[in-house]
């Protein structure tokens, strides 16, 4: 039976990358060299592997594409960590250095909440004088104020940094910030899951057995995450595929991942692109970020099932088009969005809910307003008459960068 799809031209697909999206569309598990081999298709084979993706998709989670009502909180942009693919920390003293207070954190989450938020994601830099009672502290407030709000907070990083400061195993810190009101946390910090591409964008201040250790501890007490890549700069496709496997390993033994995020590099502000312009990539190219997409899903299918495409990265109208390309969600509306703007990013701080409800209309998809978790929020049905022509993958691989 040859499942192939027949949307592309099959006469300019090899044998190798056949069989390999054959296996994708029978749900048979690929390899660390089958990812490389399809993240190096270039023209019809590089269709080929989103049009699979795209049938993929529809076979793990249907004809639906799914957005959040959130808003990002960050509560401090001082850190001392010096990553150099960032352009959001300051110097504690630095005039435009901000540090918010709890309650400052509450004002913001229950506005958001006014707002028809159902989350908030709250992350902030490495700041000095923060101790682990200040993450505790941070809950209590936004709790009391808002409880019924889902609070998806703390990267890796900071939960690493909560233990350091507070003396505690990640289980025992997590398992109290679970009980005061963390519903789940942010799978950031992981960049590239590679020893020797961490020590060139942070020194491998946080190594990669760290992340993983961190983030299945927290799976373990039952906080589930997310879990993301950020991908053009220093990496190779090996190492994404690589990055790929692993988390795919990690779900295997906890379940505990609730979507993958992809997240381009944004070079503009940073300096390991100032510094280095000669050896580091200026962020992913349009084709790259389409087959990290499609690959993703093919790689991840059975496993993580909610691909997620990132907006604030590549704008609302690409993000919309990944959902033809084996994303199935477009993540959160935001509200505010500090971290790729300081980086240089443009595409503005907030959407509305009727921005992402169009979006995946215009991709042929039924709209969903999402919780944190993945349950319905509310639903908006596609309507015969509401688009003239749903978007597909095959616009974006004309013309790409």
């Amino acid at each position: 039976m040859n499942l192939f799809p027949l949307t592309s031209n099959n006469a300019q697909v090899s044998e190798s990358v056949r069989m390999i999206l054959h296996k994708s569309l029978l749900g048979e598990e690929l390899s660390v060299e089958d990812a490389c081999v399809l993240f190096a298709t270039q023209g019809a084979e590089a269709q080929a592997v989103l049009d699979t993706a795209d049938k993929v998709r529809e076979k793990r989670v249907g004809n639906v594409g799914t957005f959040v009502i959130t808003r990002n909180i960050n509560f401090t942009n001082v850190c001392y960590m010096g990553c150099r693919f960032c352009n959001f920390a300051k110097e504690k003293g630095d005039k435009e250095a901000e540090f918010l207070t709890v309650e400052q954190v509450a004002d913001r989450a229950e506005e958001a909440w006014n707002r028809g938020a159902t989350e908030v994601c709250i992350q902030g830099g490495l700041h000095p004088d923060i101790g682990a009672d200040y993450y505790r502290n941070l809950i209590i407030a936004v709790k009391n104020r808002v409880p019924e709000i889902h609070i998806h907070a703390f990267s890796p990083f900071e939960i690493w940094y909560g233990c350091k400061k507070g003396r505690l195993e990640p289980e025992a810190f997590l398992t109290e910030l679970k009980n005061l009101g963390l519903g789940s946390m942010p799978g950031t910090a992981a960049e590239i899951l590679d020893t020797e591409v961490r020590k060139q964008l942070t020194k491998n201040k946080l190594t990669t057995e760290e992340w993983v250790r961190i983030i299945k501890a927290a799976h373990s007490v039952g906080v589930p995450t997310t879990s993301t890549i950020m991908y053009g700069h220093v990496d190779q496709p090996i190492h994404w595929a690589n990055h790929l496997k692993l988390l795919r390993d990690i779900q295997k033994e906890t379940g505990g991942f609730t979507e993958f995020v992809p997240l381009g590099f944004i070079h503009y502000e940073t300096r390991l692109y100032k510094d280095n312009p000669d050896k580091v990539r200026p962020g992913p190219t349009q084709d790259e970020h389409f087959k990290m997409h499609a690959i993703a899903r093919l790689m991840l299918q059975g496993h993580i099932d909610n691909i997620q495409a990132s907006w604030v990265k590549m704008g609302p109208d690409v993000a919309a088009r990944m959902l033809r390309s084996g994303a199935n969600d477009l993540g959160g509306t935001l509200m505010n969005e500090s971290i790729s703007r300081a980086a240089g990013a443009t595409h503005g701080q907030e959407v509305f809910p009727e921005d992402m409800v169009s979006n995946i209309h215009a991709a042929g998809l039924h709209a969903v307003q999402r919780s944190t978790k993945y349950d319905v929020v509310k639903d908006y049905p596609i309507a015969a008459t509401s688009i003239k022509a749903p978007l597909t993958n095959r616009i974006a691989i004309q013309g790409v960068a």
